[in-house]
């Protein structure tokens, strides 16, 4: 859920209040009852979880012991084709 900032106008009270998107904002200070304003902040930064954010995740198959044709040896050209049995 967001995290929406607000100041109000008159006073200056500044607070953050979670929010979803959907809400409408709110338009009354709770110190001071008067008009506020929804500040626009710089967000939070993206979180990465899960494997596939590491340059080592999208390396080749090599630990299986198997290349992208399901050989055991590397192949000469990159993507590898296995003539004998039609599969590219």
């Amino acid at each position: 859920m967001p995290t929406y900032e607000y100041v109000c106008l008159s006073c200056g009270h500044r607070f953050e209040q979670f929010q979803t998107m959907t809400e409408p904002s709110l338009s009354r200070c709770p110190e001071c009852g008067e008009e506020i304003q929804r500040l626009i902040g710089a967000g939070m930064g993206v979180i990465f979880k899960g494997s596939g954010f590491y340059q080592t995740d999208y390396k080749s198959n090599t630990r299986s012991g198997k290349t992208c044709c399901g050989r055991s040896e590397r192949c000469e050209k990159p993507p590898c084709s296995d003539e004998g049995t039609g599969k590219k």
